[in-house]
């Protein structure tokens, strides 16, 4: 077997006939190009919606759970162990949402080599106030710039910064549901009133907005000391511990362990998100297999025009095998017309999709919903590339080797007589 000579005579055959040559490798190129697209925008899209949740949410949250306790005094009295009791009206302790040695804990978990850092949060409940206006709302106080390194804040704020509240101890960023309720701006005065009657007065330094209007209708965030004064308690107040792992996927077990260390409630994040991951889980599926359908869809066609070409060469074919060719050098022919056809539209549809998702990158996506994200996202990964080479190679050879096949059997003297 000459490879220089079957080369020459494949480039013979796909250079005569180059209509189909060059629908035959538009195909390859469809089908990868489509590929690469669609993979980079489906994911680069998964990835916003991931970000809106999944980076704002924690691996996981420790809190302590309001609900009455398990064992009540009467079950601490010897005497009544054995009888039945029967107590009514139990009411959970007021100071439940409270975590106890809060400080210790944090510190502790700060410590810890699996665990990226541990944010402590205080959540209170309380009012808006604008003149004779009252509205409900979620006020949390953080330690701001461990909240916009561990959990993007920054992304969210369009007006002002993470950083103004932390140099002002009575700044607020105000969401922006809440701004535009109240008519207020950057650098307005606000009077917050909590649930027990404490009224406190903060300065604007900021408008939050996630991009989730049932969030930003209610939501701001405080320093810690402001919420603690809200709420009059002290400064080792703390209702939640915020915990971010380098490794998400032992967030489960994690868990469940400081659940039982720490007697807290602890969710971890693919409990709180369940829904969404399999929302995001079926979406990707879905753009694999759509993409994967058009490789193939491009496959049978380089199949169909191999096959016809085998049949329009038919005394070529046999002129080969009468001089000496054998019925694997033919196979060998045909079989490299595939793979030139597939090389090609792969190197073009990596060309085609690489410059479509550039231009989808770089197109205007204009929504008050999402203040911060200013283009369609996308994508880029090298793997999207690799794949979609590999299979526009692999489905080009079976297109080709079947019909090779049928070349390959051909009898010569059969051909001659039928002519």
């Amino acid at each position: 077997m000459d490879l220089r000579l079957i080369l020459s005579i494949s480039k013979t055959h796909l250079l005569s006939r180059k209509k189909q040559t060059l629908i035959a490798a538009l195909g390859v190129t469809f089908g990868i190009g489509t590929y690469i697209i669609m993979m980079g925008f489906m994911n680069g899209l998964n990835g916003l919606l991931d970000g809106l949740i999944l980076n704002r949410t924690p691996h996981i949250h420790l809190y302590n759970e309001i609900q009455p306790s398990e064992k009540q005094p009467i079950d601490l009295y010897s005497p009544f162990s054995m009888k039945e009791h029967f107590v009514e009206s139990v009411k959970p302790k007021g100071s439940q949402s409270r975590i106890h040695n809060g400080l210790p804990l944090l510190a502790f978990l700060n410590k810890q080599n699996y665990i990226k850092g541990a944010n402590p949060q205080v959540k209170a409940q309380g009012f808006y106030l604008g003149g004779s206006i009252q509205l409900n709302g979620s006020i949390t106080g953080v330690d701001v710039m461990k909240e916009a390194l561990l959990y993007n804040l920054g992304d969210y704020i369009v007006e002002g910064s993470a950083k103004a509240l932390q140099q002002n101890d009575n700044g607020i960023l105000l969401g922006a549901g809440v701004a535009k309720k109240l008519s207020l701006k950057l650098g307005d005065n606000i009077q917050l009133a909590s649930a027990k009657g404490e009224i406190l007065a903060l300065k604007i330094v900021g408008i939050y907005q996630s991009g989730l209007a049932d969030i930003d209708n209610i939501q701001s965030f405080v320093n810690l000391k402001s919420a603690q004064r809200l709420m009059g308690e002290s400064d080792n107040y703390i209702t939640d511990i915020n915990i971010k792992l380098f490794d998400l996927e032992k967030a489960p077990v994690l868990a469940k362990e400081m659940e039982r260390l720490f007697d807290l409630r602890a969710v971890d994040v693919q409990q709180a998100n369940a829904q969404f991951e399999t929302g995001s889980s079926v979406r990707t599926m879905i753009s694999y297999a759509v993409s994967i359908t058009l490789l193939i869809v491009a496959g049978f066609g380089i199949y169909n025009i191999l096959n016809m070409l085998i049949y329009e060469k038919m005394n070529d074919i046999a002129i080969l095998k009468a001089t000496g060719f054998s019925g694997r050098d033919v196979k060998y022919i045909f079989i490299s017309q595939a793979v030139i056809i597939g090389l090609i539209g792969s190197l073009i549809g990596l060309i085609v999709g690489y410059g479509v998702s550039v231009i989808i990158d770089n197109t205007p996506f204009d929504t008050p919903a999402l203040p911060t994200i200013k283009t369609f996202p996308v994508e880029f990964k090298i793997k999207y590339y690799i794949i979609g080479v590999i299979f526009g190679m692999v489905s080009t050879f079976f297109a080709g080797y079947l019909p090779s096949r049928r070349a390959e059997k051909m009898d010569p003297v059969d051909v001659i007589r039928g002519q």
